[in-house]
């Protein structure tokens, strides 16, 4: 889908980036990161034009970008940027519809695709696309500012440290709505930062820059488990671990529940238990109550007070949580394992610290002989 050929773009004797090649396929997200002045930013705004390359070659679904008009190359670009870019004296609906409106977009065409992309990135549209932007947080501005560049349905997104003005949980907010976008779309996004966290969260490939030349690109399974030289290990940092949970969601390690409806014997208690100390207590549509513990009950019904009922968006995680969400959420609430539940409390599975434990250590190698810093 797009295509770097020994890209080298020099200002005078300096040279920000050097040699550099890559492929990112269609539908992958490949993040651009090192340390600042590395050429992370230069590269995106050589794919876009911003900045001309020196020599080499960009290619864009098989096409010489250089050899395409540049506003007919950007017209199918998205880009999103860490200051937003939002014009102030247009609504929200005309920040949005600012591309639509230069290919000619009908009105209802344009109000429709207002609509379907504010819900998209979480906004109501009834409450949003008439306010202006000094009316949004920081965090809906970005919202808007991603809407923005979804526009025109544009099969490349470019995002130059998108998130990187906004608060720590707005920020990992932003994330997470991106990651659902980006399972929804499919798009082949290149996107810029300085934080390896986010990397490593949302890229399917990550390319590691040092002084314009690149370190290593490759998953970031294996950018964790086998960094190409020792700069790559140290800029990826110790805590290698639970870098890894980031990529591992919920759903995938989660197991189905002991379970037992409210009010049951202590008998259907322990049968519903099996070999576990605890059950699960759901409503018969399935909604988390919370749960109890077997151990020392008497005969009989199940006292209330064995019952330890739960608000579930407190006591739970979801299936698209990633399990540093799990454990962070098990760790603060002093917990063994946790609930998974869908968006209408409803009881999916479990996840257990075991589980975590062995997320945290699968692929784990000690690492030794590695190339010396620098080294390709």
């Amino acid at each position: 889908m797009i295509r770097l050929e020994d890209i080298t773009r020099r200002y005078g004797d300096e040279t920000a980036v050097d040699s550099l090649s890559l492929e990112i396929a269609e539908g992958e997200v490949c993040v651009l990161i090192g340390p600042s002045g590395c050429g992370k930013t230069t590269t995106l705004r050589m794919i876009n034009r911003l900045i001309e390359p020196t020599s080499g070659h960009i290619f864009v679904d098989d096409r010489d970008i250089l050899s395409l008009p540049a506003e007919e190359l950007r017209r199918g670009l998205g880009y999103v940027i860490q200051s937003i870019g939002l014009f102030p004296h247009l609504t929200v609906a005309g920040n949005i519809c600012v591309v639509p409106r230069l290919l000619g977009w009908e009105k209802s065409r344009m109000v429709d695709r207002v609509d379907e992309l504010l819900k998209l990135v979480g906004l109501d549209p009834n409450a949003y696309r008439d306010k202006y932007p000094r009316q949004l947080s920081g965090g809906e501005a970005q919202r808007v500012g991603v809407a923005r560049a979804l526009a025109a349905d544009p099969p490349v997104l470019l995002m130059d440290e998108p998130f990187g003005a906004v608060d720590p949980l707005n920020r990992e907010r932003l994330q997470s709505e991106f990651a659902r976008i980006q399972r929804e779309l499919k798009k082949t996004v290149i996107f810029v930062t300085h934080d390896i966290d986010e990397a490593i969260r949302l890229a399917d490939k990550i390319a590691i820059m040092r002084d314009g030349k690149l370190q290593q690109f490759d998953t970031p399974e294996e950018v964790l488990n086998h960094p190409a030289n020792k700069f790559v290990h140290d800029f990826v940092g110790a805590d290698r671990a639970l870098k890894r949970l980031v990529r591992v969601r919920v759903e995938d390690v989660m197991r189905s529940p002991a379970t037992v409806l409210d009010g049951a014997d202590l008998l259907t208690l322990q049968v519903g238990a099996g070999r576990r100390r605890f059950a699960y207590v759901v409503e018969p549509d399935g909604r988390l109550i919370g749960w109890v513990d077997t151990l020392g009950l008497d005969e009989g019904s199940v006292p209330e007070a064995a019952l330890t009922r739960v608000v579930p968006a407190d006591a739970s995680v979801r299936p698209d949580d990633s399990l540093r969400d799990a454990l962070s959420r098990m760790l603060g609430l002093g917990f063994r394992s946790i609930a998974v539940t869908d968006r209408n409390d409803v009881l999916l599975g479990e996840v257990t610290f075991a589980a975590v434990e062995d997320a945290m250590t699968e692929g784990d190698e000690h690492i030794s002989n590695l190339p010396p810093e620098g080294a390709a």
